[in-house]
């Protein structure tokens, strides 16, 4: 008998490689995403107790699965009754011809599709796929959207019953109905690319979420090669991807975009995205990924020796907020100012912003107040900001770099 803890890392692993990729295939043929994310956790749960005991299999996906749909198959079984008898029974039938463990098939992409339907409603089609997709729980995906977790959770459950009751399909639809959906898509494979990126140095085993983000994200740009969307989104996520080595000092200290050394970031990836936000540009329709991804590029120009321009800056931020009315931006907008027209004109724009905006469990806006206000001799206002982005912080690295700029007031 082994000890239980591989067996929970084994686990764990799996759930981190492939959690979205089971619940697709599970739900595929039953349309039922809630159903098949019960039986994913039951399966979960039977491998805690078994692999100790009968040792970790080689595949463990496949185990997984297999143990899956037999819980499928039995709640299909329980439901045989009258009328629906046929279509219980062809069911069942379906389910009980697993694919070898040769591969399962990827049927994230198809999922993610069906999540963004139009019957789905706008709101939660980007966190419904970040939920079924890669596994978050409703808390993390309220944070994310600036939402109530209990408000998210019941959003997230309605919808998943939407798929089963109105037998959405899971497919990628005709290239005549992508344009209707491509922005749900798009912001959730965002959505995930940002929870691995601010994750990466707290919890290094998460990195695999960006990773999984930016694959998704090439998988989408040879579906439309011709959606400058996509392309940017893609050429966005590269922008930061190569300046991961970067933001961690040798000693494991977060280090910020404007003191990072240049030498480490990822010239390859940093070609890469300047030649996908070209490709995009040339398709001539501006979207917010093209302008995010410009922002990044305008700060990449430091690895020719060229100071970033921060007119050009602003003005990109102020487009990006005209374009999404995001707050996100407007806070943006607001701080970018401040190599513009100086600190007090930057958090005059932040108050402004603030006044309407949920930002009070938002770290970011915190930071960025704390630092405005340092710059304005505000002292114990600074450091009543500084101490709210501290609580607020998870990464401990971002934590102690706060708390050193606190110190300084």
């Amino acid at each position: 008998m082994q000890s239980g803890a591989p067996a929970a890392l084994a686990a764990e692993a799996a759930a981190r490689r492939s959690y979205g990729k089971l619940v697709a295939f599970l739900s595929a043929r039953t349309r039922d995403v809630a159903g098949a994310e019960d039986a994913l956790s039951e399966a979960f749960m039977a491998a805690l107790v078994d692999w100790p005991v009968h040792g970790i299999p080689s595949t463990p996906e496949a185990w997984l699965l297999t143990v899956a749909r037999r819980r499928q198959v039995d709640r299909v079984r329980a439901s045989v009754r009258g009328e629906a008898a046929a279509e219980h029974l062809l069911l069942l039938e379906e389910l009980a011809d697993p694919p070898d463990d040769s591969g399962i098939p990827d049927e994230r992409l198809r999922l993610m599709f069906a999540c963004a339907h139009t019957a789905i409603d706008a709101a939660v089609r980007a966190p419904l796929m970040l939920q079924t997709v890669l596994g978050f729980d409703a808390a993390t995906i309220a944070s994310a959207f600036l939402v109530a977790p209990a408000a998210m959770g019941q959003r997230l459950v309605r919808a998943k019953a939407k798929i089963r009751e109105a037998g959405i399909p899971f497919e990628v639809p005709p290239r005549s109905a992508w344009a209707e959906r491509v922005d749900a898509v798009l912001a959730a494979i965002y959505a995930v690319y940002a929870e691995g990126w601010s994750d990466a140095g707290a919890d290094p085993a998460r990195r695999n979420l960006a990773e999984e983000a930016i694959w998704l994200g090439r998988l989408l740009v040879q579906l439309l090669p011709q959606e400058p969307e996509a392309l940017g989104l893609l050429a966005l996520m590269l922008y930061a991807q190569a300046r991961l080595p970067a933001r961690r000092s040798a000693s494991g200290d977060y280090v910020p975009l404007a003191e990072q050394e240049v030498a480490l970031w990822d010239a390859a990836l940093l070609d890469e995205a300047e030649a996908l936000l070209l490709q995009a540009n040339a398709l001539g329709r501006r979207g917010r990924y093209q302008l995010e991804a410009a922002l990044q590029s305008a700060h990449a120009e430091r690895r020719h020796g060229v100071r970033p321009d921060p007119q050009a800056i602003l003005l990109l931020y102020a487009a990006l907020e005209e374009l999404t009315a995001s707050p996100v931006a407007a806070l943006n907008r607001a701080v970018a100012l401040a190599d513009v027209r100086g600190p007090a004109a930057a958090l005059e724009a932040l108050d402004q912003v603030a006044a309407s905006a949920p930002f009070a469990q938002y770290q970011p806006y915190w930071a960025a107040r704390a630092h405005l206000l340092a710059r304005c001799q505000r002292r114990d206002e600074a450091a009543e900001a500084y101490r709210r982005a501290i609580g607020l912080e998870r990464d401990p690295a971002v934590r102690s770099f706060l708390q050193a700029r606190a110190a300084q007031l």
